[in-house]
């Protein structure tokens, strides 16, 4: 008898304090309720948005023992090059031929005696336009000045090929934004019927940042991508009623 009394006592005492965890739990979740009574949202909006401006760097070399003969060699290639623009469409205004530079290794402060080629050569022309669809066409026709001897390379940063641009950027930034605050508003409108409320006023807002990245897969444009990708996250607070 004693042990069954002991038994009942416990599981009473067990059951009160179930109980009385419930209605902590329940009255916490009423305090949540009342004292904030708003919802905070997402909006994302992504598009993809060709480049309206390229600029591409032709830069050549050349070597040698002979000053004039590096020189004149980096005079012939840069005529080339103009040739080859100007017979891919190009205008003046579009082409901008860099000054030649030619290095005496010998007269380096830190020289190498085992240098085997004294001179060292290079040459830039620079293409500035918003044609892009060119640019890109002529980008992938240069074979003619490779088997020319041409030796084409990189830019100072070493990056090979044309760099798109989006200079239009402000065009698209606030229809992409309001793409961003409708998809936010709708979220919160279901979130509201569906909590059987009302939406209320707009409390905070942030716009977010928008992200530009290339069509090829990386988070971040370095340039080399015509076709751009645009995605902004906007966040949204708004009451409830």
């Amino acid at each position: 008898m004693p042990n069954t009394m002991g038994r009942l006592v416990t599981a009473v005492l067990v059951g009160a304090g179930i109980a009385f965890a419930g209605w902590s739990v329940s009255q916490g979740l009423e305090r949540f309720r009342m004292s904030d009574r708003s919802v905070t949202v997402k909006g994302l909006a992504e598009k993809a948005i060709e480049s309206d401006f390229a600029i591409w760097t032709l830069s050549f070399r050349r070597a040698g023992n002979d000053f004039a003969g590096v020189q004149k060699a980096l005079a012939e290639d840069r005529e080339q090059v103009l040739a080859f623009l100007k017979a891919r469409g190009f205008t003046a205004d579009e082409v901008e031929a860099r000054p030649l530079q030619v290095q005496d290794l010998f007269a380096r402060e830190y020289a190498q005696g085992n240098t085997p080629l004294r001179f060292n050569g290079s040459g830039q022309v620079l293409v500035k336009t918003a044609r892009v669809a060119d640019v890109e066409q002529a980008a992938l026709a240069v074979d003619p000045l490779i088997q020319a001897g041409v030796q084409l390379g990189g830019d100072n940063r070493g990056a090979s090929g044309p760099r798109y641009q989006l200079r239009g950027f402000n065009d698209v930034k606030a229809p992409l934004l309001a793409e961003a605050t409708r998809n936010a508003r709708e979220q919160a409108d279901k979130f509201a019927a569906e909590a059987g409320a009302r939406l209320g006023p707009l409390k905070n807002a942030n716009q977010g940042v928008i992200r530009i990245s290339g069509d090829d897969g990386n988070d971040y444009d370095d340039g080399s991508s015509r076709t751009k990708r645009l995605r902004v996250v906007s966040t949204f607070e708004y009451e409830l009623r």
